[in-house]
């Protein structure tokens, strides 16, 4: 996409690269709008609101309730009527995977990190039972039943998922360089820099004075942090010392964090305007990307 073209033109282009990813997952993108937009402002949105937004981003009505069916049934929102009307708060379960993802998600930089390591050996006959939690919290398999993590800033707790297992904490002097191969990061660097160059003409655009109507700014910045969420997620979060070379991660940061705060303004005065309270932790919102 041509960077001198108008905004609105970049906005559909980022449109069709949604919906050209293959099949939509309308209920993951139902979740962005909560984390980013609607649990701000009380955790409480109508439907109508929704579905204003989902038609600007060309999801069908159907698919939109098919989507917040699904997530009422796995316990992820509620639906309340009031008359002739619906809305949908979050449930518990949403409200406390949205706190985890939110950290991360609007991080101002890379995790801290004082050098120390968690490493877990699991017993003999245990073979790679538990694997996948491990390396959902962080840890990366070096050989058979041995897994280590760097215990960087703000890692989730592990206890549960260490429970049986011989845990060894300590700092190493040197980070050998083929730490560096026991992380995925070659998929992780290409999201990223498809990321880039994705967002890149709308950054430029919105940096040379261009403007979004409100709807239109909400629809950009749920496509923004829709895709960012998706790979930051994913991301282990590895600390800077044992980055590959040439990581583009800290790049498409400030790429999120530049695009983010252009469309901040008339993205809230939609939302503003579609009736929703006002955010109700002003400071708490104001930090992210900051923290």
């Amino acid at each position: 996409m041509d960077s001198t073209a108008p905004p609105a033109a970049v906005l559909e282009a980022l449109t069709d690269r949604l919906h050209e990813r293959g099949r939509l997952r309308v209920w993951s993108l139902v979740v962005t709008v909560f984390g980013d937009a609607i649990v701000p402002r009380g955790g409480r949105v109508a439907l109508a609101v929704l579905q204003e937004l989902a038609a600007r981003l060309r999801v069908e009505p159907g698919a939109l309730r098919t989507a917040l069916s699904r997530l009422a049934g796995d316990g992820w929102v509620e639906r309340e009527r009031q008359g002739r009307n619906s809305f949908f708060s979050l449930g518990a379960q949403g409200r406390h995977a949205f706190d985890l993802a939110t950290r991360r998600i609007y991080a101002g930089g890379p995790p801290a990190w004082d050098g120390r390591w968690t490493v877990a050996i699991a017993p003999p006959g245990q073979g790679e039972a538990g694997a996948a939690e491990l390396q959902a919290l962080g840890f990366v398999r070096a050989a058979a039943g041995v897994y280590l993590r760097p215990d960087s800033e703000g890692a989730p707790d592990a206890a549960g998922a260490l429970s049986g297992m011989l845990v060894v904490r300590g700092e190493s002097a040197a980070h050998p360089e083929a730490l560096r191969e026991l992380w995925p990061s070659r998929e992780t660097a290409a999201a990223y820099d498809a990321f880039i160059a994705a967002f890149s003409p709308l950054r430029a655009r919105l940096a040379g004075g261009a403007a979004l109507l409100p709807l239109d700014a909400m629809a950009a910045r749920t496509l923004l942090i829709h895709e960012w969420r998706r790979i930051v997620l994913r991301d282990p979060g590895v600390p800077p010392a044992l980055w590959p070379r040439d990581w583009p991660g800290e790049a498409a940061r400030g790429l999120a964090r530049d695009i983010y705060a252009a469309l901040l303004a008339p993205s809230e005065s939609w939302l503003d305007a579609a009736g929703l309270p006002p955010v109700s932790d002003p400071v708490r919102f104001a930090w992210r990307w900051r923290a």
